[in-house]
């Protein structure tokens, strides 16, 4: 690893002074996601995670240094471009977020006309993408996961009746959804229901979990987010309905949410990038990070937002960025490097990942099961 040209500060100076000194040295990354409201455990591990990467990277005194400032978005897509701004006040050269995907879209948007480079660890949609050249995703698209989900259920044999249970209002679970009916229907997947609910009517989805137990889905498949995936698992067990649960990544915290009686989510399935409970060494060096410094356990969104300051780090360093040059220089140089035929990166979320001119990453889904409360290898 090459060393950091070290700034000495020398003499009297001003806290203004030194301030000034330090910020002209480091690259400014902005990140965005919830901290607060319904979905604030996304936020807070992508948060805590991305600390702890820029930490680790400012530590190897390599000539690339970081700065990170987060901004809270509570999940809505207003608040969202408001924190853009803010971070854009602040300084921002690089976006590692935003972390959801209707908030991702509308933040998309500002950061195409900005020539901003936007690198989400978890906006999954591919419509966060679609949005220009300058926005890539660690995240598996939405079409990948649905596609990815289908072909698990069918090779393990998991079910033979699948019932769905999806938000028709989000573009999130609207995207995994239509490529899963599709490889469904490629693998010959009996699909017996299929009921959607919206943001307004989330807190009671009791008709789509028993519309799903009487056509006899012995498999639920749920492209949502984990707080109505908690209320579905206990509308289940209330009416007696005995069924397997498969999940995607927007279920990576049910076992976190509030008041949820977490031995409901025993066998509760889902394709993940990342399963802490890992033995591989870059696995139980993060968990161990994140621990000391949050008490908690990472989910998978934490780890893509790892590797979010890694790849980021790894880019940089390749495409000879400086903190002197404006956004618009460095995301042009981003893009050509991080798409160029040598660019790939090992990290907590999968092996050799590299990413195309669209944003979409390249990298193999692991399967997870939760067991004894807590999240276990499928493999």
């Amino acid at each position: 690893m090459r060393k950091m040209m070290c700034v000495a500060l020398t003499g009297a100076v001003t806290a203004g002074l030194a301030m000034s000194s330090m910020a002209a040295e480091v690259i400014k990354i902005g990140g965005i996601g919830p901290t607060t409201g319904p979905a604030a455990i996304y936020g807070s591990n992508v948060q805590n995670a991305m600390e702890i990467a820029v930490e680790e990277v400012n530590a190897e005194g390599g000539d690339i240094q970081f700065e990170l400032q987060f901004e809270d978005d509570q999940h809505d897509p207003e608040t969202s471009v408001n924190a853009y701004n803010s971070l854009k006040d602040w300084g921002m050269q690089i976006l590692g977020g935003t972390v959801t995907t209707n908030p991702c879209i509308a933040v998309g948007s500002e950061a195409v006309s900005d020539n901003m480079f936007m690198l989400t660890p978890s906006a999954s949609s591919q419509d966060v993408i679609s949005i220009g050249d300058n926005v890539f995703q660690v995240c598996f698209t939405d079409p990948n996961q649905g596609r990815a989900s289908a072909d698990y259920i069918s090779e393990m044999e998991l079910g033979s009746k699948i019932g769905i249970i999806y938000n028709s209002s989000d573009a999130y679970s609207t995207g995994i959804l239509n490529t899963f009916l599709a490889e469904a229907q490629e693998k010959n997947l009996e699909v017996v229901a299929n009921e959607a609910f919206t943001d307004d009517n989330s807190t009671d989805l009791t008709t789509q979990v028993q519309a799903c137990k009487d056509a006899g889905a012995d498999l639920i498949f749920l492209p949502i987010y984990y707080t109505p995936a908690s209320q579905i698992l206990k509308a289940a067990n209330d009416m007696g309905y005995e069924t397997k649960f498969f999940g995607v990544d927007g279920m990576d915290g049910i076992l976190s949410v509030e008041g949820f009686d977490t031995s409901l989510a025993e066998g509760v399935m889902l394709l993940t990038p990342f399963v802490a409970t890992s033995t591989d060494d870059l696995t139980v060096a993060f968990v161990k990070a994140y621990q000391d410094k949050t008490g908690d356990i990472p989910n998978q969104f934490a780890a893509d937002a790892y590797d979010v300051v890694k790849v980021l780090y790894k880019a940089c360093t390749e495409a000879g960025v400086t903190a002197d040059m404006s956004a618009s220089d460095i995301c042009e140089a981003l893009k050509a490097v991080i798409t160029s035929d040598g660019f790939s990166y090992d990290g907590l979320t999968g092996e050799s990942m590299t990413w195309d001119a669209s944003g979409a990453v390249s990298k193999d889904p692991r399967g997870m099961v939760i067991q004894d409360g807590v999240y276990q290898p499928m493999d």
